[in-house]
């Protein structure tokens, strides 16, 4: 029986063996690890300092640089650094400016100068943006076809685990030893990143850099549109993931103020098994992708997400209960964490090469722009329809995303990652 098991699941297992999978998951981790020191961790560390409720609302704007990423991506794929290619060689550059930038605020607190502080936070955002605007590419250029399944799958997960680092075990660390040594902690933790780098493997063939800085700013948007339907691909990527991102926006308000559960209820199981379930979501995710069609794998793991909102409906109907709470969670987070999966795999299978610094960068833009948008009207909607109705539109803003899908069926089965997959 177990023979028989191993026997069955080899041929999706096969592809964690790949030394590329590997790299993208180191790099995924040095990704997400500075995220969290510029965000909830810098917001623990003003409150705790005891800095008003204004300062502290200022400092959100410090997470800026993560929206409006795509305008100098095009750098990153003109330029090539003299050290590692294209891409490595901007990757490394990145991580040993997010050294110094850690180095910088762990040295300046609070007290001393609050607008210095603020300088190096907003510097490690930057930086940590524009090492994402690479690790992307290098993700899209270095993985074949077959492999951006699980390589979409590794990246999600060692990007969640780092935010979980720089977002939980640096406050236990500043708790213990103190703000200071906690983000100094943080920074040798990019040595991680670093070694990665270096390990990491070059493209095959790389692909020649757009010859002016003009081309790198006009070519990827010619190369993107001159393609059939493509403005139904971009509004695919607004819409995929609308609903579910609308649902999570309020999720804590209306476990705590809609239900009645307590931060530790919250804590522990919308934190702790949601982070969980939405991990290996993206696992499982990942590895059917290797066996899938990525029009079957979007669409089953689309339905999946909507109806997975409906969830929350159910527990807003069944009140403070535990059971539906724990279902809720797992439910909701497996099936992102799936839909992830396939939607990182669609934003690589649709940028070219040569330009998939700035593409990517303008995909990843494109599909927050719905959340940014209507982030505010969620609010509006509870005070409107109520908690259980909300969540009940959240499935319903997820729909067009689905039916768009569908339509563009036939030209999704004619993309890269569909090869070999049944």
């Amino acid at each position: 029986m177990t023979d028989r098991l191993a026997g069955a699941l080899a041929p999706y297992l096969e592809v964690f063996r790949s030394r590329r999978v590997a790299a993208v998951l180191l790099l995924g981790f040095a990704s997400g690890l500075p995220l969290a020191l510029t965000g909830s961790t810098l917001q623990a560390w003003l409150t705790v300092a005891g800095v008003d409720i204004q300062t502290i609302a200022w400092f959100s704007w410090i997470g800026v640089p993560y929206l409006l990423k795509f305008l100098w991506s095009p750098l990153m794929d003109r330029y090539i650094p003299p050290w590692l290619g294209r891409r490595r060689g901007w990757i490394i550059g990145t991580q040993l400016a997010l050294i110094a930038g850690m180095v910088g605020m762990a040295l300046t607190t609070p007290d001393e100068s609050m607008l210095l502080l603020g300088l190096f936070a907003l510097w490690v955002a930057f930086v940590s943006a524009s090492q994402d605007i690479v690790i992307d590419a290098y993700r899209t250029d270095i993985l074949a076809p077959a492999e951006r399944g699980v390589g979409a799958a590794v990246g999600v997960f060692g990007y969640r685990i780092a935010m979980l680092v720089s977002g939980g075990l640096a406050l236990i660390l500043a708790d213990q030893i103190g703000w200071r040594s906690a983000y100094l902690a943080m920074a040798l933790l990019m040595l991680i990143g670093i070694t990665a780098t270096l390990w990491a493997p070059e493209p095959q063939a790389p692909p020649a850099p757009p010859q002016t800085l003009r081309a790198a700013v006009i070519e990827p948007l010619k190369d993107f549109f001159v393609r059939a339907g493509a403005v139904q691909l971009l509004l695919l990527i607004m819409l995929y993931k609308f609903g579910d991102a609308l649902a999570g926006t309020l999720t804590t308000a209306f476990l705590i103020r809609g239900v009645g559960f307590t931060p530790t209820d919250v804590g522990v199981i919308n934190k702790g098994l949601g982070l969980a379930s939405l991990l290996l979501g993206a696992l499982v995710g990942g590895t059917l992708l290797t066996r899938m069609s990525l029009y079957r794998a979007l669409m089953g793991f689309g339905v999946l997400q909507a109806v997975s909102n409906l969830s929350f409906t159910f527990l807003a109907w069944a009140g403070k209960s535990y059971a539906w709470l724990v279902f809720a969670v797992g439910f909701e987070n497996l099936a992102s964490g799936m839909g992830t999966a396939a939607f990182v795999v669609l934003a690589m299978s649709l940028c070219n090469v040569s330009f998939s610094a700035t593409q990517y960068a303008l995909l990843s833009a494109l599909a927050s722009l719905g959340r940014v948008l209507f982030g505010p009207v969620t609010g509006e909607l509870v005070a409107a329809f109520g908690w259980a109705n909300f969540f009940v539109i959240t499935f319903v803003a997820a729909l067009p995303g689905l039916l768009l899908l569908w339509l563009l069926r036939e030209q999704l089965a004619l993309t890269p990652q569909n090869q070999g997959a049944t």
